[in-house]
């Protein structure tokens, strides 16, 4: 059988750590940047895990 193809599309904007959880990039930092406070801009560049839900199916595209 076949081996399993990686979704290009995941791998590009998800990364797995360690223990096992799903980082992703918060949404909200491509532009109107001037028009947001900095406090909220430094925030929104931390990467977030994925809920459980999400991660189970991210996790899949990624084959892992």
């Amino acid at each position: 059988m076949p081996k399993q193809k990686t979704h290009s599309g995941a791998k590009k904007r998800f990364k797995i750590t360690g223990s096992g959880k799903v980082m992703k990039q918060q949404a909200g930092m491509r532009h109107n940047l001037e028009s947001k406070s900095s406090v909220r801009t430094r925030r929104l560049n931390q990467e977030a895990t994925l809920s459980n839900a999400d991660a189970k199916n991210i996790k899949k595209l990624l084959g892992k």
